[in-house]
């Protein structure tokens, strides 16, 4: 372990990676502390569904044409979808 190194103020997610991709956390472990965090485990989860592809086209040119993304955008066509379905 050597004393002369220390960990950069990197700017990006992407920098940080590429630092830590060629060099050892062994050689900055004195410079680390612990953290304390909790897993939320109603944190958002993602699931696959398999969409028609034409179906899919249309949904990317509405949400584009909304600035939506398009995920926000099946969200949303879903919800309302259901609210009509129970309703």
């Amino acid at each position: 372990m050597s004393e002369n190194k220390t960990i950069p103020e990197l700017e990006s997610y992407e920098a940080i990676g590429d630092f830590w991709d060629t060099h050892s956390l062994a050689d900055y472990w004195d410079q680390t502390e612990p953290a304390d965090f909790e897993i939320d485990p109603d944190v958002r989860r993602r699931y696959l569904v398999a969409v028609d592809p034409g179906l899919l086209k249309q949904l990317q040119k509405i949400a584009r044409q909304r600035g939506l993304a398009t995920e926000s955008l099946i969200n949303l066509f879903l919800a309302q979808r259901l609210q009509e379905t129970t309703s």
